[in-house]
């Protein structure tokens, strides 16, 4: 028994390991720093924690995310917190992605807010895609979001609804899946509100793979609050 159990095991870690080996392209993480205007991550930057400022609930006023060592640090035991690495490893659900706090930077904003109705946009580099994945939280309820996707000889429309953060993916979601999952959040004096069961989602608008994708614009209605942290794009080639 103990071969064949060997066996399975090392055939479904391969088809793991190959699930994004084997589409086209290395992933691109988009440059979004201009658009960058909250910090919703506590870090733990030289010896001491640096307070999230704008938070993932409440309108951003209420509860944030620690990095492990910020966590560790504020003696929780077995926190459900961020890892330290940024870069998130490719699953084969999504490709590897890198979000944008750092236990090395206690100044810098991390991600980008959005209360109420509103809109952003980022340029991407100028190709064609099979998958632009963006990482997303929506608090206080889902957030329904309108992808405008401009190509080079024209515009695409897609709409998504995005579910609250605490909601876990449905198997077999062909357009969601998870970055960081089951997270635990904190308050702004660093103590832990809720042990676990949060989320920041990866949401695949799926250009279209014929077409040269230039720019990404993103509106969103009244409901939900909105916390926008990466963007990841897999080129066809």
């Amino acid at each position: 028994m103990k071969p064949k159990i060997a066996t399975v095991l090392v055939f479904c870690s391969l088809i793991t390991t190959l699930a994004y080996a084997q589409r086209p392209g290395r992933a691109i993480q988009i440059n979004i720093d201009t658009l960058l205007n909250a910090r919703p991550v506590t870090t733990l930057t030289h010896g001491k924690l640096v307070t999230w400022t704008k938070g993932i609930d409440g309108d951003g006023k209420g509860d944030g995310y620690l990095t492990m060592k910020a966590a560790l640090f504020n003696k929780d035991k077995d926190p459900h917190a961020l890892p330290n690495d940024p870069f998130i490893d490719a699953t084969p659900a999504h490709p590897a992605i890198k979000l944008h706090y750092s236990n090395s930077d206690g100044v810098n904003n991390q991600a980008h807010f959005v209360s109420g109705a509103g809109s952003f946009g980022f340029y991407v580099p100028q190709k064609k895609y099979m998958g632009m994945y963006l990482s997303l939280t929506s608090a206080e309820g889902g957030s329904q979001l309108q992808f405008e996707l401009t190509y080079k000889d024209g515009v695409e429309i897609k709409d998504f609804w995005l579910p609250d953060y605490y909601n876990d993916i449905v198997a077999r979601d062909t357009v969601l899946s998870y970055v960081v999952h089951d997270l635990g959040k904190w308050d702004n004096q660093n103590k832990m509100v809720e042990i676990n069961h949060h989320n920041i989602d990866a949401l695949n608008i799926y250009p279209n793979p014929k077409r040269i994708l230039v720019h990404v614009k993103v509106k969103k209605t009244v409901g939900g609050y909105l916390v926008f942290w990466a963007a990841t794009g897999v080129p066809v080639k």
